[in-house]
């Protein structure tokens, strides 16, 4: 078997979720476990996260899921619907969409379904992805409040740089403030980085995602530096030891070159297994849980690893190439992307265990 596997810990999801709570205070908390569940299993992650308010997910299917598997959590839909034929599936499965366009609105007064829709009403307050603008946003809640069918409605939006410091969060508090002044719904702002940085924006509801896999929000903090504990470790091992002598190349383009005599790894794990191709000499890499370096470019199956201060290393050898003593922050910020990519690419070959 390719010892490849992403281990991941169920202990270490409700050791962040707690945090999240705490940090919630009296907020409810929506686990957000889409994308199937940041790569860690999105029935896996709702086990670990039961003790969550509720879950947010994409997909009707990933609903679907979670209430086959008993779960009667409030769950929400962070994209709505897409076609008008979905409405009577969420209605009977209890689902809350994010309404987030005019016609949807138009689509939920031409149902006709035997049980109410509780909803969430997405304002674009500047993230300029979903939303609808603030005169229309009150023009959907107004018609919203008129349709039988139609439940309880919270208010919405999503923060673009809650990550980046108070000036660039306060304007979209500001303007969401000023769109929903004298209304009674209940709202839902903060994400991971809100959640943890900007309590003015708690409301009713928060939506903690990466934080609840033990990755920081923030580019300059690590989780570990956060009191929160990594969720996934991908392991391999050593395949191969090549001696590589001063002056030649490594891997598809030799865009590494010795500058000595040295040996060299190779480890079982690939960009055909979610490892980031872009990422070139230096990632951090453990050894034997010593930290090193990859080398060159990453292969689709296989990269390479500097063995030069590793005598000891030999086939077999474990290797961590993100996890406790190895921060997948790291790994990401020498790759030039985020926590996020890194830990969603993980592609269906990689073994997952659960620890």
């Amino acid at each position: 078997m390719r010892p490849l596997v992403a281990r991941i810990d169920s202990a270490a999801l409700g050791h962040n979720l707690m945090v999240a709570k705490r940090l919630a205070g009296r907020a409810r908390l929506l686990a957000v476990i889409k994308a199937n569940a940041y790569g860690h299993g999105l029935l896996r992650a709702a086990q670990a996260l039961r003790a969550a308010d509720g879950f947010a997910v994409l997909t009707l299917d990933e609903a679907i899921q979670l209430r086959a598997q008993g779960y009667s959590h409030p769950i929400v839909l962070l994209e709505g619907f897409f076609h008008a034929d979905e409405i009577p599936e969420i209605a009977r499965r209890r689902l809350q969409p994010v309404i987030h366009r005019a016609d949807q609105v138009d689509a939920l007064a031409r149902a006709r379904v035997e049980c109410k829709i509780d909803c969430f009403l997405k304002l674009d307050s500047g993230m300029h992805r979903l939303g609808l603008q603030p005169k229309a946003m009150l023009d959907a809640l107004a018609r919203l409040k008129t349709l039988p069918h139609i439940g309880h409605i919270t208010l919405m939006s999503h923060f673009a740089r809650a990550d980046e410091g108070g000036e660039y969060l306060l304007p979209q508090l500001d303007l969401f403030r000023r769109a929903t002044a004298g209304l009674s719904q209940p709202i839902s702002l903060a994400n991971s980085a809100a959640l943890m940085r900007h309590p003015e924006s708690l409301g009713d509801w928060v939506r903690p995602g990466i934080m609840l896999y033990g990755a920081s929000p923030f580019a300059s903090e690590t989780g570990e530096a956060l009191g929160l504990l990594p969720a996934m470790r991908l392991e391999s091992e050593i395949i191969a030891i090549q001696p590589v002598r001063k002056g030649e190349g490594v891997g598809y383009g030799h865009l590494f070159t010795a500058p000595r005599d040295m040996q060299v790894g190779i480890v079982a794990c690939g960009y055909a297994d979610g490892y980031p191709r872009h990422a070139q000499t230096g990632a951090p890499v453990l050894v034997e849980g010593r930290l090193t370096r990859t080398l060159g470019r990453v292969s689709m199956d296989m990269l390479h690893v500097d063995l030069s201060d590793l005598g000891h290393a030999h086939v077999g050898s474990p290797v961590t190439l993100w996890g406790d003593g190895c921060p997948v922050e790291a790994v990401a910020t020498a790759a030039g992307t985020i926590s996020y990519e890194l830990l969603t690419a993980i592609t269906a070959r990689v073994r997952i265990e659960e620890t």
